[in-house]
């Protein structure tokens, strides 16, 4: 491959995005679909290959230093293929009163941007188009038409911003420790107090990227109020291949993490956190796309936990699920964005019987929510096992934690699924068709790639995910049997346990969406539901009330500042003005007075 073609990848998808607004309204999406198809088959061709481009120094040991090889070669082909699916989606998606506006721009915008991180071999370079991808972010927010984009967008911006930051400062650690901001020549182990908040600070910013907990809370608003594809493309998928992307060079490259480390036992507490929290939140939702966004910030804990338990097996699993959730969660997307075009709505109390009209979207929607489930044989069980045989290696409390979120996975899209697409259908949609053909080719597409990924694990894991370790492993270790055949059954009894919970409190509440009421409105985890619910548990949101808090004692504490240099020092010298005036009134007495008193003080002045 020749060194030039590296900026094919980053100049392409940016020119392109830079040339669709100049484009007709009702021509962009199918110029972005002719941009993003070149880029994918570019990516494609060039796949496995290996090379580096210099461009020279800028001061500062700052280098423009791009390298194109195996584990960044796999991140381009699966952006490039995300982005082409959403391409295609949105076709269909903006027509009529969806207008896209500047929507494509941001799609190849994002693509260039996400490219660039991917492929700089320098972390300030890396950070230039890693925060580029932040403005993308709060463009595509803010295109959503809802009242609330345009603070969401804020929300977005500011809690990654603030992880960005984290980042940037554990980049200007890291270059001083390693001595240089060449991520292929810096392995640091993290011992002592600056190696350790380094990878700390580069840990936030990884993570944020992916979504996980305590950076996501922006990512449920955004299901409502941001335009649909822009939800299946970006949460969904891109920032999470970027931030498990980084994550895994922070834990494998820049650092040597060792198993049962400190730091290590931090990340999959993370992820074990962020798998409950979320999957907990994702089982009371009554909205399509809000129920999906909390599953997006839960699968993250997966990738996490996998990754943080330093495990070859945990690693692999944690990469190859990150594939696999951007396969699931961007199908799901589609299936809530084909019902809301269809019905005018993704509120679940409203859906119902959907599977009769809507039954290529009801399939779509039953192979990857199997999927990210963990149901055999889909693509989401075989990379989920890898991460329960790593995480039982590394403490069964975080076993039991990946499991518990199994659980309520499937419960959560069992009531998904039965409130959306079973049942009676609701009088208003019984002329209910089926989205259209640019809609439904992505979702089958995604589909496929699930039921593939799954009977054949073997493949991706051979050609994509185990080169990133660089050793060879037995891949008997991935096909989830023999060796684990007992953690098999037991996430076999979890599915089973979940689908029964699931039918008897349908059959008991007379619903399937009520089914996990009882959860809902339990003692303790009422409260607990109430508060979050309230956003008490959001620190965006309770750094606004921090802050509008903090603004109001500072407004009476100046009003009492202005009270005394207005009101208080005006009235005292007022009052000693009108005293001294009586004082003087021109009496010979009251002045014999005064003089006799001044003399009587000065005696006794003396006299002491």
């Amino acid at each position: 491959m020749q060194d030039k073609f590296l900026l094919l990848f980053i100049l392409s998808p940016l020119c392109a995005g830079l040339l669709s607004l100049s484009i007709r309204q009702r021509m962009r999406g199918a110029f972005a679909f002719l941009a993003s198809l070149f880029m994918l088959i570019a990516s494609f061709l060039l796949f496995g290959k290996e090379n580096i481009l210099r461009l020279g120094g800028i001061g500062f040991g700052i280098e423009l230093t791009f390298r194109f090889y195996h584990f960044s070669g796999f991140i381009v082909l699966a952006i490039g293929f995300f982005t082409f699916l959403t391409a295609i989606y949105s076709l269909a998606f903006f027509q009529t009163k969806n207008k896209a506006h500047k929507f494509y721009t941001y799609l190849l915008f994002a693509q260039g941007a996400a490219n660039a991180a991917l492929l700089a071999d320098n972390l300030v370079v890396m950070l230039f188009f890693w925060e580029g991808l932040l403005l993308v972010l709060f463009g595509m927010i803010a295109e959503g038409r809802s009242a609330g984009a345009f603070k969401t967008a804020i929300k977005a911006f500011v809690i990654v911003g603030i992880a960005d930051l984290c980042m940037m400062a554990g980049i200007a650690l890291t270059g001083h420790l390693a001595q240089t901001l060449n991520m292929s020549q810096i392995h640091l182990a993290p011992v002592g107090l600056l190696a350790s908040a380094s990878f700390l600070l580069l840990m936030i910013g990884a993570i944020s990227k992916a979504g996980s907990v305590p950076f996501h809370t922006w990512i449920p608003d955004a299901a409502v109020d941001a335009p649909l594809p822009f939800m299946a493309y970006f949460p969904a998928a891109l920032e999470k291949l970027l931030g498990i992307y980084f994550l895994t060079r922070i834990c494998l490259d820049l650092f040597r993490l060792d198993a049962g480390s400190g730091l290590s036992i931090l990340l999959m507490t993370v992820g074990a956190a962020t798998i409950l929290l979320a999957v907990m939140m994702a089982l009371i939702q009554k909205d399509y796309k809000r129920l999906l966004s909390y599953h997006a910030v839960s699968q993250v804990g997966y990738m996490l936990l996998g990754i943080g338990t330093c495990l070859p097996v945990g690693i692999i699993g944690g990469i190859f699920h990150m594939l696999n959730n951007a396969l699931y969660k961007c199908g799901l997307f589609f299936t809530a964005g084909a019902v809301e075009k269809e019905t005018g709505t993704t509120d679940l109390e409203k859906l119902g019987g959907l599977r009769l009209k809507m039954p290529v979207t009801f399939a779509c929607f039953f192979v990857v929510a199997a999927s990210i489930s963990g149901v055999p044989p889909f693509n989401g069980f075989f990379s989920k096992e890898l991460i329960y045989a790593a995480a039982l290696k590394r403490g069964a409390i975080f076993y039991i934690a990946a499991l518990l979120g199994s659980f309520f996975t499937a419960a959560s899209f069992l009531k998904l699924g039965h409130a959306a697409f079973l049942g009676k259908t609701p009088r208003e949609y019984k002329e209910t068709r089926e989205a259209p053909i640019p809609m439904l080719i992505p979702m089958i597409i995604l589909a496929l790639t699930c039921i593939f990924f799954g009977v054949f694990n073997h493949l991706p894991i051979r050609h994509f995910i185990q080169p990133v370790l660089g050793q060879r492993i037995e891949l008997s270790s991935f096909t989830g049997a023999p060796a684990n055949l007992m953690l098999i059954l037991i996430t076999l009894l979890v599915l089973a346990a979940a689908i029964a919970h699931h039918f008897i409190a349908a059959k008991i509440t007379g619903s399937g969406l009520k089914a996990a009421e009882h959860i809902h409105y339990a003692p303790v985890l009422s409260a607990l539901y109430r508060w979050a619910e309230k956003k008490y548990f959001d620190p965006y949101e309770a750094g606004i009330r921090l802050m509008r808090k903090t603004a109001n004692l500072l407004r009476k504490i100046d009003r009492r500042i202005d009270w005394v240099y207005e009101s208080l020092i005006t009235r005292a010298a007022y009052g000693c003005s009108r005293a001294i005036r009586r004082m003087h009134a021109g009496y010979y007495v009251i002045y014999v007075i005064w003089s006799l008193l001044g003399a009587l003080l000065v005696m006794l002045f003396i006299l002491k």
